[in-house]
This record gives structure tokens, C-alpha cells and sequence, in this order.
């Protein structure tokens, strides 16, 4: 019995040690929020290749924990709005910052 008390409290404490290596910090992602955030980036810049107003290569998309940040240069104001609200359309985005220019 003292053996498998030894060998059970060995097996909690490594699963404790590999669940603390699965968290993130709020500087840090875990591998599934990584995977996550990048599933959210190529949902919207794919939201963006089929928008007919929207240059996909003018924006540049990076997501961290579910927040998009937009950024680049477009031709007016209108698509910088735009592209807000494509990205914001995108199932698992939780805001978007938006730092696109006007050329």
C-alpha cells in the first residue's frame, strides 16, 4: 500500500508539473491559445482576401489571445473602417485594434 501511495503521489506531482507547463502568463501563450490566436489570423486575412474592397496585402494581421491588431496602409478611410468590421465578424476574435493609415 505505501508503494502505491509513493507511486500515485508521483504521478500527481508530474501531471501538476506538465498542466503548470500548459499555462500562459499574460505575456506568454500556451500551445493551444498559439494555435488558436494563429487560426484567428488566417481566418481574417482570408476574410479579407474575399472582401471586393479590401487589398489583403496592404493589411498585416497579428493576433494575440484573441485580440487583432490591424495594421498598414490603405487608399481611404472607409476600408480602415471596413477592415474593422471584417475582422470583428471572424468567429473567436474578442476586439480588434486597429492601427491601418490612409496612404
Amino acid at each position: 500500500m505505501k508503494t502505491f501511495t509513493h507511486y500515485f503521489t508521483a504521478v500527481l506531482l508530474s501531471f501538476f508539473v506538465l498542466l503548470a507547463g500548459c499555462s500562459s502568463t499574460s505575456k506568454e501563450k500556451s500551445t493551444g491559445e498559439y494555435i488558436d490566436d494563429a487560426v484567428i489570423t488566417t481566418k481574417v486575412k482570408a476574410a479579407f482576401v474575399e472582401d471586393d474592397d479590401l487589398k489583403a496585402t496592404e493589411i498585416q494581421v497579428e493576433t494575440f489571445k484573441g485580440v487583432v491588431q490591424l495594421s498598414g496602409f490603405v487608399a481611404n478611410a472607409s476600408h480602415v473602417s471596413k477592415a474593422s468590421r471584417v475582422a470583428r465578424e471572424v468567429k473567436g476574435v474578442q476586439s480588434v485594434k486597429n492601427d491601418i493609415r490612409v496612404k
